[in-house]
């Protein structure tokens, strides 16, 4: 009779929860997913890069499931195609926060998107690591907005300080400066940037437009530069772009001393193959190059397995420039979860301001605003460009380090004629 009423009480306990849990809201199972939510352009203009994104966080998210997820619960990835257009962005994440209820932010990736996202986050009160977005905070200075990218807090002058400090160092010293950007959020924060340096440094600025980001034909563009006859050319410029200014470049003969910039599809490899010698004597910023200084910690293992998924998919083979800040973003993410043993993004964001992270991209730590605390791009340039060869490319033979000095591989040649030999 005894072991008859206990289970009775227990049967009444049971059926007392599954009516009460409706009513003050079931908490959360240990298997219950923790839902990583952001955006992606996987079609449109950048979507070459958001692809490479993709796979890198799918490794990310893997590799935490495999030793046992955040807080004991498995990550899930929601996420959804912005199309590389920002109008798309901020439905994008008020959906992501309202509807589907994400524990966690990342992204979104690129400056464009991510400016577009911050006032939707902003809102919520969520704390988000955006992937390769340029001085977005700048406009917000909202304290749970996180950078993954390797300027530091000098921000938008970070991504040209390199090209005018090689500049300066020439002898003799070039004097003049053409600016070309798209007219877009990333590349006319790019400009900006170099307008500072550009003047910091001594040179003049005789030249500095900016074109519709629908234009496909840069031969005006570019004959409208050559006419100004600038010593330095500085080009801040998305993947399509990139290619139609490279191949007008060449085909009007331009031969400026110095020539590069923010030239964003020069990250890309299926690019860099299809320009080929083109790309001689090219400046260009980089955040992540094959270098013995760059071998962190776990991020061989990482491109290895994205080298692997990307096979076949035509995107990039290689992933240098995009698949480790990519899987550093999420590592972040983690870091922060595991030290607050939290969801909380009050917490979260307190963490991430004060301590340093393990990454694939090297150790960590977060200024105020929260870009990095030590700034960290490069400056290379194509030298000997052997057309249809990848390998050049996996191991950096054709693009040595100009600058940072503590980072130098190689020499540069000068002036920019002098590479097309």
């Amino acid at each position: 009779m005894l072991k008859f009423r206990r289970n009775i009480a227990a049967v009444a306990a049971i059926a007392l929860s599954l009516i009460v849990s409706p009513v003050f809201g079931a908490p959360a199972r240990a298997a219950d997913p923790i839902k990583v939510g952001f955006s992606m352009a996987l079609t449109g203009a950048v979507a070459q890069n958001g692809k490479q994104l993709i796979i890198a966080l799918g490794l990310w998210r893997d590799d935490v499931n495999a030793k046992g997820g955040l807080l004991g619960r498995p990550v899930e990835l929601v996420y959804y195609d912005d199309q590389s257009n920002p109008t798309n962005v901020p439905g994008i994440y008020t959906k992501l926060i309202t509807v589907d209820k994400v524990d966690l932010l990342l992204g979104p990736y690129a400056t464009n998107m991510a400016a577009a996202a911050v006032p939707v986050i902003v809102q919520h009160n969520m704390t988000t690591i955006s992937i390769l977005a340029i001085g977005v905070n700048r406009h917000f200075h909202y304290g749970r907005y996180f950078d993954m990218i390797a300027v530091g807090p000098e921000g938008t002058k970070a991504f040209s300080r390199g090209f005018f400090a090689l500049a300066a160092a020439q002898n003799p010293k070039p004097q003049t400066v053409a600016i070309v950007a798209a007219d877009a959020e990333f590349s006319k924060t790019s400009a900006d940037g170099a307008r500072e340096n550009a003047t910091a440094a001594g040179f003049k600025i005789i030249y500095d437009q900016s074109y519709p980001p629908s234009t496909t034909d840069f031969a005006p563009v570019m004959r409208a530069v050559q006419a100004a006859n600038p010593d330095i050319v500085f080009v801040a410029a998305y993947p399509p772009d990139t290619v139609g200014i490279v191949r007008a470049a060449q085909e009007i003969g331009l031969t400026p001393k110095m020539f590069g910039g923010t030239m964003i599809g020069l990250l890309i490899t299926p690019i860099k193959m299809q320009l080929g010698p083109l790309l001689d004597g090219i400046v260009i910023m980089e955040s992540f190059v094959p270098a013995p200084t760059f071998n962190f910690p776990g991020v061989a293992d990482v491109l290895n397995r994205y080298q692997v998924k990307a096979a076949g998919e035509k995107i990039d083979p290689i992933g240098y420039a995009f698949v480790p800040f990519g899987y550093a973003a999420g590592q972040v993410l983690a870091q922060a979860v595991a030290g607050t043993k939290s969801l909380d993004h009050a917490k979260l964001a307190d963490y991430m301001h004060h301590h340093t992270f393990q990454t694939v991209v090297g150790d960590i730590t977060y200024a105020e605003d929260g870009a990095w605390a030590q700034p960290r791009t490069l400056f290379t340039q194509f030298q000997h460009v052997a057309p249809g060869n990848l390998d050049q490319f996996r191991d950096g033979s054709v693009q040595p380090i100009l600058w940072p000095p503590q980072y130098q591989t190689g020499t540069m040649i000068y002036p920019y004629a002098a590479a097309k030999k």
